[in-house]
């Protein structure tokens, strides 16, 4: 009886036993394979430590390869707390060398972490407090490379190109929209230690960061840079409320400069409020558009057959009554007896309430539709706006005769010129978009590359563009536009000057004036459109403050996209012009008495030394006004 009960004891025991090591061995099974990652890497954290190696951000380039957006390699300081021998020491000296007070610097130091960034005062160090600290020599103290965005121009295309905060994440414009193709992966060195966190020699392991994905633009330099210059002259002579322009090239949408005023340096950010961080006008602002609109009214009636521009006619008293309300000509007593074609280069109103009549709403807000107004662009850059368009149910006849002059309604400036693309390219309407390649840096390899967009196509017919392309050529040379007219070049184009509105009224004297410019008018290239609101000291005309400044950006459209000059450019209309344009002579290879003889009707100026002329300026056949200046260098052989 007493064995029985000593065997049963032992099997009670040797059951638990049994239990006991399938437990430790479940348990270990489970320890292995379910929480092996959480428990390495508790034990690596132990004994390894990464001292975090910045990636350099992907550049940003223009369209032929100028480097717009950059980086620096700064440093930033790293505390391994546990390595810090004489905690208090340490803390007074970093505090003194950064400026900042030693309670601030203990939170760093004495924090119970294996490694702390010191933010913000540590960030991006300046070579020389670096310096000082390198020369410390201090246990648990480390320097390690930080990438900073350095964007080498300045305030050069800021709204598109926007800005990035302290950890290098973007925060508007393209660093935005392609933050996650422009971000690297960071590296590190990874380094062992003992049990109380001492740097085991000769165990340094190093990772090298990879930097993310340049981006290349549509924007060419050379013309933005003409739009900088130009909105640097307006600020100057007019101090407007805002300013902007925006160059498309209408055979696929691709943006070729885009600015606006005021700007900023996005180096230094943090200097300007968020209202001009975040503003980026070409895209954003939405007003209403003027006479500009009126290329899309004729574009329609053009296309629908309801006028023919040349031969139909129209008598402009100076003013014509809908619904109760008075719509008047700018020119007082009105132009009389005109074509369509004339009304169009006289940017006559009452002709284009006409014009809104024939069509009807259904139809002009059809091809408003179409054109793409009232809805975004959906240009790859962020802050968009979209204008405002009549619902069809609340257009009447008042509202059906003011869209057609381009009153009442609400559109943007990027809007505008996708639309006018449309109409003088044989009627397809191009998504704009501003990002040409993404390119893998390392190897310089292009990876993507951006096809142009198609949102609507045949919205008129090629017959229909040809004819507005004659027409806005018309208005440059004959009508409003004639001060952008540049001679032996086809230019195209179209003022605009409308009323402001706050709070549902107009305001007084309160204007924006534009321009659509387009080059050349017969085979379009690129189109410009500018804008200024509310320029002070100026004629409220656009003719007399947009076209000027249009004609020097043309003219260095021109040069950026070599465009050759043109046989059959309609001739300019002098009358309202005192300057009588007169063809320069050909004096290369003359002696100067006779130099001088040939070029009487023009000032002369002279350079260099000798008997002869080597070259001139402006060239033989340029078309100048009398007595303009005709600059002669001289040489001491004649030219062969």
């Amino acid at each position: 009886m007493f064995f029985k009960r000593i065997d049963a004891r032992i099997k009670v025991i040797l059951l638990i036993l049994i239990l006991l090591f399938i437990f430790i061995i479940a348990r270990v099974f489970y320890v292995q394979v379910f929480e092996y990652d959480k428990l390495s890497e508790l034990a690596s954290d132990l004994w390894s430590r990464e001292l975090p190696i910045a990636a350099d951000r992907g550049k940003i380039l223009d369209r032929n390869g100028k480097v717009l957006a950059d980086n620096l390699t700064t440093t930033s300081l790293v505390l391994i707390p546990n390595q810090i021998k004489d905690k208090d020491s340490t803390s007074q000296k970093l505090a003194d060398i950064l400026g900042v007070s030693k309670e601030e610097m203990d939170k760093h130091v004495f924090k119970e972490t294996s490694i702390e960034r010191v933010h913000p005062e540590g960030r991006r160090l300046s070579y020389e407090i670096a310096d000082k600290i390198s020369d410390l020599n201090l246990d648990g103290v480390y320097l390690v490379k930080e990438s900073q965005r350095y964007y080498p121009y300045g305030d050069f295309l800021s709204h598109v190109l926007g800005y990035v905060g302290i950890d290098n994440q973007g925060l508007s414009g393209i660093e935005l929209e392609y933050d996650d193709l422009l971000t690297g992966e960071d590296g590190a060195i990874q380094y062992f230690s003992d049990a109380k966190g001492n740097k085991l020699e000769l165990s340094d392991i190093y990772e090298a960061p990879t930097p993310g994905m340049d981006i290349q633009l549509t924007i060419d330099y050379d013309i933005q840079k003409s739009l900088e210059r130009e909105m640097d002259n307006i600020e100057e002579m007019f101090s407007p409320d805002m300013a902007l322009a925006v160059v498309i090239d209408p055979n696929n949408g691709e943006i070729l400069g885009m600015s606006s005023t005021p700007d900023y340096d996005p180096n230094n950010y943090q200097d300007y409020d968020m209202e001009t961080l975040s503003r980026n006008l070409p895209i954003w602002a939405s007003y209403e558009p003027g006479s500009t609109f009126k290329i899309i009214t004729t574009a329609s009636a053009v296309n629908e057959g309801v006028v023919d521009l040349a031969k139909d006619t129209f008598y402009d008293s100076g003013k014509v009554k809908v619904s109760g309300a008075t719509i008047k000509c700018w020119k007082a007593g009105g132009h009389g007896q005109q074509t369509f074609l004339q009304v169009l280069q006289n940017s006559c109103n009452p002709g284009f309430v006409k014009l809104g009549q024939l069509l009807g709403k259904e139809t002009l807000f059809g091809y408003i539709d179409k054109f793409g107004f009232g809805e975004k662009t959906g240009i790859d850059l962020n802050g968009e706006g979209k204008g405002i368009i009549f619902d069809l149910d609340d257009v009447k006849d008042l509202e059906l005769v003011t869209t057609a002059f381009g009153q009442g309604v609400s559109v943007t400036p990027i809007q505008q010129v996708a639309a006018v693309s449309a109409v003088v390219n044989g009627g397809t309407l191009y998504q704009p978009y501003i990002v040409k390649n993404i390119i893998e840096s390392s190897s310089n390899s292009v990876v993507y590359t951006k096809q142009p967009t198609i949102k609507n196509e045949n919205i008129i017919s090629e017959e229909t563009s040809a004819t507005m392309r004659y027409a806005l050529e018309t208005v440059v040379a004959l009508g409003g536009g004639r001060s952008a007219y540049i001679d032996g070049y086809r230019i195209g184009g179209k003022t605009g000057t409308a009323q402001k509105v706050k709070d549902g009224e107009y305001l007084v004297n309160n204007y924006i004036m534009s321009f659509v410019g387009i080059v050349p008018s017969n085979d379009p290239e690129a189109i410009l459109y500018i804008a200024i609101d509310n320029p002070k000291k100026t004629a409220l005309l656009s003719s007399y403050t947009t076209t000027p400044i249009a004609r020097r950006i043309l003219l260095d459209i021109i040069d950026a996209l070599d465009i050759e000059k043109q046989e059959g450019a309609i001739e300019k209309d002098y009358e309202w012009n005192d300057d009588v344009y007169v063809e320069v002579p050909n004096v290369i290879g003359k002696k100067v008495d006779e130099a001088k003889k040939i070029l009487e009707d023009f000032e002369i100026e002279y350079s260099g030394n000798g008997d002869y002329v080597v070259e001139q300026s402006p060239s033989a056949k340029e078309r100048i006004p009398k007595g303009a200046t005709v600059r002669l260098m001289l040489g001491s052989k004649q030219k062969e």
